[in-house]
Order: C-alpha cells, then sequence, then structure tokens
C-alpha cells in the first residue's frame, strides 16, 4: 500500500470514529429527559456501597509503604520509566445492581522523574490555580472551608465530546500521608448541576427534570509515592450515570464508556506536565 493510501486510509478510519461517537451521542441526547434526570435510590445505594468498599481496600493499601500503590510491578514499573501511561478499566467483583444507571471505575499511573510527594501535594492542594493546571476541562476552581486536611471545594468542569458539557461541582475532600515519601487524597462529589448556555448572558442550572445524566457521582482516589528518583502517582475515579437502554449498547455504548477515560487520562497527563515544569 502507498504512503498516500494509508494517510487516506488512517483520515477515513478517523472520520468514522467521530461519525459513530456523533450518532452515539444524538441518540443519547434524543432520549427523553425526565426518565433519566436523577438516579434512582437503589442506584445510589450501590454506587455508595461500592465506593466504600473501594476506599476500604485503599485504606489497607494506603497503611504500609509495600504496595501503597496498587497493582505494580517490574514490567509496569519499566513501561512507567519509559513514559508510559498505564490505564485500566477496573471491573466490580460482583455485578450490581443499578437500575437505569452505570458504574464506571477506571485507574491510571503515571512517572514523572525528579518529582517529590510534596511537590504533587502542593500541586493538588492549590485550588485557585486549578484552571491553569487542568485548562481547558476545569474553567473555574475555588476552597469554600477548610480545616486541616479536610476541604470543601467547587469547581466548573468543561467537557468537550462532541457537544460541550459544563457543570458546576462541590467536592469533599481529604488528604492524607503515611510519612514524607508516601501521600493519598479522597475526594468525594457532594453536587453536580449541568450548567445550560454557560458563559453567556442566557446561562442557568438546569433543574433535575431537565438534566441529561452525564455524570451524577464522582469520586477519586490519589495515591502516590516518592521513589526511585521520582514520583509514582495513581488515580482512581468511580463515576455513576445514565445507563445505556436494551439494544442500543452496540451504537452508545463505546462513546458512554470512553468518556470517563479520556477524563482520567487528561487529569494524570495534565499533573503529570505541571510536576514536569
Amino acid at each position: 500500500m502507498t504512503v498516500g493510501w494509508k494517510v487516506e486510509g488512517r483520515a477515513m478510519l478517523g472520520l468514522m470514529r467521530r461519525l459513530r461517537r456523533f450518532l452515539a451521542l444524538a441518540l443519547l441526547l434524543a432520549m427523553p429527559v425526565g426518565a433519566w434526570a436523577e438516579p434512582t435510590a437503589k442506584a445510589v445505594a450501590a454506587f455508595n456501597a461500592y465506593a466504600g468498599e473501594v476506599e476500604s481496600r485503599l485504606a489497607r493499601q494506603h497503611g504500609a509503604r509495600d504496595g501503597f500503590v496498587a497493582g505494580m510491578d517490574v514490567q509496569k514499573e519499566a513501561r512507567l520509566r519509559h513514559g508510559e501511561l498505564l490505564v485500566e478499566r477496573i471491573a466490580p467483583a460482583q455485578e450490581l445492581e443499578m437500575p437505569g444507571a452505570m458504574l464506571h471505575h477506571w485507574r491510571g499511573t503515571a512517572f514523572v522523574a525528579g518529582t517529590k510527594a510534596a511537590d504533587f501535594e502542593r500541586v493538588m492542594r492549590d485550588f485557585s490555580a486549578y484552571p491553569k493546571y487542568f485548562a481547558p476541562e476545569v474553567v473555574e476552581a475555588q476552597v469554600l472551608a477548610q480545616g486541616g486536611d479536610h476541604l470543601q471545594t467547587s469547581m466548573r468542569v468543561r467537557q468537550h465530546h462532541v457537544i460541550t458539557v459544563v457543570m458546576d461541582t462541590d467536592y469533599d475532600v481529604d488528604f492524607g500521608r503515611l510519612d514524607a515519601q508516601h501521600g493519598f487524597s479522597i475526594s468525594r462529589s457532594t453536587r453536580i448541576v449541568e450548567i445550560d448556555a454557560a458563559g453567556t448572558s442566557k446561562e442557568r442550572a438546569l433543574r433535575d427534570d431537565e438534566e441529561h445524566g452525564f455524570l451524577w457521582r464522582m469520586n477519586t482516589y490519589w495515591s502516590y509515592e516518592e521513589r526511585d528518583g521520582g514520583l509514582v502517582m495513581q488515580i482512581e475515579s468511580i463515576s455513576l450515570t445514565r445507563s445505556i437502554p436494551t439494544g442500543l449498547g452496540w451504537a452508545i455504548g463505546p462513546f458512554v464508556e470512553s468518556v470517563p477515560r479520556e477524563s482520567l487520562e487528561f487529569t494524570l497527563r495534565a499533573a503529570s506536565k505541571t510536576l514536569r515544569r
């Protein structure tokens, strides 16, 4: 195959992927909003129970130096040192009963040479600089209240996946450390509101019965370990979104599942880039 055909073929594949993403989103947006505006009580309970299991495992993990960062081995460490970003989907050990909702659990790991745990903690605590560190996804960020290692924060986030979705989000954030070389943070969403016409004179928060269910809950867990002349950073995110109606998984499934992965990858890459500066 000639170079010209290879280039044209890649362009065609890219166009087809964009078309599939557009059609998937069109189907998603065409579904009745009212039935998806808020998660069911059973779905929220299942999410909270799963989050509790994750946090129990992390509490054990963060109690000792060995295994402070999950899933590491010699091969993975070598890949990290070559600049590779390791991202994996984590499947629940058992099927969760979540009527009308989907749970997404992803883990990403990166290594930044010449960085210390204290450097990373300074970055993560500097919420006012998040619009610079995590642009363009984070538009605004501020600390609402603080008591020691516990913070209440607010962020406006923008995500673009064929269309642009803007949300105002509040989080409870806790920082902790095992020692000077090992630290962690836990961030739990307390409010997520979809914003219509953001940045215009018509801007408004959508009512519960108007929202599209792009994101209902979001918990983020960081583990970071100073070792071998640098810092290993690991982020886990669990999120709750509207489910995919029966029969439309082939069209919508890949798009819906790609959004939390891409968001996690962006956050990890942005944090790594900030630290390398």
